[in-house]
């Protein structure tokens, strides 16, 4: 038995055979509209009337026949508007020829535009043409699909069928933009760093590797933009940013994507107070840009993302919701015998620092409604943060978290070349094995050498700020084309 796919595109592939015959090019190589239909609608209603002839074009998204007329819908990148074709006014030949125009098809049409007795903005066809003729059915319901997976693996059809998607990847270009608008205002110069490197370093993080021929050596896809932007710091940029992909071979969820979008800035003769300004005046100014407030509702929950943002210490944070206080735990035997006691079932091949940072997600993470700076961690879990001034077992690190999402990692970077070597090796030294770390990357330790002057520096995950300012619960409703198992369509 044949599906139901089968036989519309079986008879879709008979009426390109029929439009062909009559000598009709069903994919032409280009079309000229005069507006787009935002923009004949707005003029309509500026003027009141259209005395002159346009041209749009569009993907059909409804039709409905009356006898001697047809009314069409289509949809371009700006909105929808109804079309209205009369037999008298474009002849039988061409009237006849809708009968081959069906959902999904891309036309081009000119006319006037007139309100309907109904109030409707419409254009009256005086010429059509087929753009292109699609050969599979849309989706039925226009208010979007109502599988999740299929929206995600056919993104595509998603855009087509989905207003509020359209929607969020229009705010997150938006985002984007803001952001870059923010920096550049501050005397930030945007750069590009290589994608392909040697060693992948920057962020505790397991890499994707690949082989390049040319080379006959394996390269990795960068995990962080931290370690070229830090040598541009050292050549001379005292404020350089980049906004770019990075990969890391980790798990998927609603909160993880394998390869994410990924802001970092550094500024030199800053430390991380002055970053902890920087991402509060940042995000609730990009906020108010797109959203027209600091106010932003998430989940339910209404967040003011105004400045001043609270301020919690990382130490008395986690105690005072489990009840641990990992400075009493000074090694990793004696802190994974604690979180034992304390019911937690713990990997064994965590170190110390791993294991505070389950903790810091299990127990705190959830509760960080309100926008929050957590400081200072403890030394192994940030190899290229500088001690916190006044106790050397911390360093001066904060994440800034949100609806309980972490949304931004700062440092008060480590400029010292030989403490930032020892860094390195003691943490090799401590995690044989653990693909989960910071490689030592010896041309950035000889840029250090060279003397890279006190600086601050910030990562902030755009996808997870366009999740806030858009109200998502998930990355896969930010991302275009999220990371799916690969699968056969039925």
């Amino acid at each position: 038995m044949t599906s139901r796919l089968e036989r519309v595109t079986e008879q879709r592939l008979n009426s390109l055979k029929r439009i062909r015959s009559k000598g009709v090019n069903p994919y032409p190589h280009s079309y000229y509209p005069s507006h787009t239909s935002a923009d004949a609608i707005a003029l309509f209603g500026r003027q009141g009337e259209s005395p002159q002839s346009m041209s749009l074009a569009g993907r059909v998204v409804a039709r409905r026949r009356m006898g001697r007329m047809a009314f069409l819908d289509i949809r371009d990148g700006s909105g929808k508007i109804q079309l209205c074709f009369r037999r008298d006014l474009l002849g039988d030949e061409d009237y006849e020829f809708l009968q081959e125009i069906d959902i999904g098809d891309v036309i081009g049409v000119e006319g006037k535009l007139f309100r309907t007795r109904a109030g409707e903005i419409t254009l009256e066809a005086s010429d059509f043409t087929m753009l292109c003729k699609s050969l599979r059915p849309l989706p039925e319901k226009w208010h979007g699909l109502a599988d999740v997976e299929k929206r995600y693996r056919h993104r595509y059809l998603d855009l087509i069928a989905s207003e509020e998607a359209r929607s969020i990847f229009r705010v997150r270009s938006r985002i984007t933009a803001a952001v870059r608008s923010f920096l550049n205002a501050r005397g930030f110069v945007e750069v590009e760093t290589p994608v392909l490197q040697s060693q992948a370093g920057g962020a505790l993080a397991r890499p994707f590797v690949t082989h390049h021929n040319a080379l006959d050596e394996d390269l990795y896809l960068r995990i962080a933009l931290e370690l070229p932007l830090k040598k541009l710091v050292v050549g001379g940029f005292d404020r350089v940013y980049e906004i770019g992909r990075v990969f890391r071979n980790e798990g998927i969820s609603v909160r993880h994507n394998p390869e994410f979008t990924l802001l970092e800035c550094y500024q030199a003769y800053a430390d991380y107070n002055d970053m902890m300004n920087l991402v509060e005046e940042m995000v609730s100014s990009v906020a108010r840009e797109i959203t027209g407030s600091t106010r932003i509702v998430c989940g339910g929950k209404e967040i003011d993302l105004a400045p001043p943002w609270q301020r919690r210490y990382l130490r008395q944070t986690i105690k005072s919701y489990c009840d641990i206080d990992f400075e009493d735990y000074p090694d990793t035997a004696s802190l994974r015998s604690r979180m034992g006691e304390a019911g937690m079932e713990v990997d064994a091949a965590k170190g110390r620092g791993r294991l505070i940072d389950e903790l810091l997600a299990s127990f705190v993470e959830p509760d960080l409604i309100r926008p929050t700076f957590l400081l200072d961690y403890p030394v192994e879990m940030s190899p290229l943060a500088k001690r916190k001034r006044d106790n050397e077992r911390l360093a001066e690190r904060f994440e800034a978290f949100v609806n309980g999402i972490e949304v931004a990692n700062a440092f008060t970077e480590l400029n010292d070349p030989v403490e930032q070597r020892e860094r390195f090796q003691q943490q090799l030294g401590e995690r044989v094995g653990d693909e989960d770390v910071e490689i030592a990357d010896e041309d950035f330790l000889q840029a250090l050498e060279y003397g890279m002057p006190p600086t601050g520096g910030l990562g902030v995950g755009i996808d997870r700020l366009v999740m806030l300012l858009t109200g998502q619960q998930s990355l896969r409703e930010v991302i275009l084309f999220p990371q799916l198992k690969a699968k056969s369509d039925d």
